[in-house]
């Protein structure tokens, strides 16, 4: 390999792991923005207000614009129900209850979900190997639900399937798209679409259930906690579709393992948490079957049209 080919390689590893963890950082600043009574419908209308912002800036500076024909709305809305609105919901209701970093351990569950649903959709054939990697994945899962010094306090478990439910949608996200299609969108307009839907929706959910965060202050630590997860989303959202471009899309799902191990090493380090044996077998159960389950190399396929069936938070199965 030449040496401009190492330094290439070097940089792309190099971005790969500031990738992963600016995106495990997002996990522990969820539980800080619920710490003192802001609810998911509030979070998730600033949440699409400010990724949307700056999504849709990054798509007009690509020289590219977000249609708006009918068909495309319906599309996202759709998006916006499945990809966040009932996904993020969940989330920042289970971090009311759940520590950060068994969040980020069982938010990693997503590409077990994909592959479970793709067999289902028929977007992938039924491999034993990465089966095998589903059973690791369940493995995971009961040690957090089954013994009782695996969590802080034993009725966590409760609300173990209410975190579940997001890498649920997330997987069900990237099926459907990879099923029906993307309308002729990039992963990046396909989001910035969907902020534009989504985010009046959840403004009415947030004014009628009482969840409305009010911009004008007093600001505090879950105020900057919404910003700062918001805003590194949509920069580490862009930087994926450009590792995708650049590194091909199997290179980029390594970003999976760096997420759920940094989502655990922020938490330790921002939120003081500490955890069981238990939890620290569970979060190996869980590597090893996210790489049962990573996609293998398509021959044939370009890492740009590669990148226009993936999409980063399902981002494991070859789907969008």
């Amino acid at each position: 390999m030449s040496a401009g080919g190492a330094s290439a390689r070097t940089g792309l590893f190099g971005a790969l792991v500031v990738i992963g963890a600016g995106w495990g950082l997002t996990t522990p600043f969820s539980k800080i923005a619920v710490s003192e009574g802001y609810r998911h419908f509030g979070l998730i209308f600033w949440q699409l207000v400010i990724t949307g912002t700056l999504l849709m800036l990054v798509t007009l500076l690509r020289g590219k614009r977000l249609p708006l024909t009918a068909r495309h709305m319906r599309f996202y809305l759709l998006i916006a129900f499945i990809g966040t609105v009932i996904p993020n919901s969940a989330s920042y209701a289970a971090a009311v209850e759940l520590p950060a970093g068994v969040l980020a351990i069982l938010l990693s569950t997503v590409p077990l979900f994909a592959f479970s649903i793709a067999i289902g959709l028929r977007n992938e054939r039924f491999v034993w190997v990465r089966a095998l990697g589903l059973l690791f994945g369940l493995g995971c899962v009961l040690l957090m639900v089954g013994p009782e010094a695996s969590l802080p306090e034993p009725g966590m478990a409760a609300f173990i399937p209410l975190a579940l439910i997001a890498p649920l949608f997330y997987g069900l996200e990237g099926n459907v798209v990879a099923r029906w299609g993307t309308r002729g969108l990039d992963p990046l307009q396909m989001l910035a679409g969907a902020a534009l839907v989504g985010a009046p929706i959840a403004l009415v959910l947030a004014l009628l259930t009482g969840q409305w965060i009010d911009p004008r202050g007093p600001w505090g630590a879950p105020d900057a906690a919404l910003v700062a997860s918001s805003v590194i989303h949509a920069i580490v959202y862009s930087s994926y579709f450009w590792l995708v471009a650049q590194g091909g899309p199997v290179f980029a799902a390594q970003v999976s393992y760096l997420v759920t191990g940094f989502g655990v090493a922020w938490s330790i380090a921002l939120l003081d948490e500490q955890y069981s044996p238990y939890v620290w077998t569970a979060l190996g159960l869980m590597m090893i079957g996210i790489f049962l389950v990573q996609p293998r190399p398509r021959i044939g396929l370009a890492p740009a049209d590669a990148f226009r069936k993936y999409d980063p938070r399902q981002r494991q199965d070859g789907q969008p």
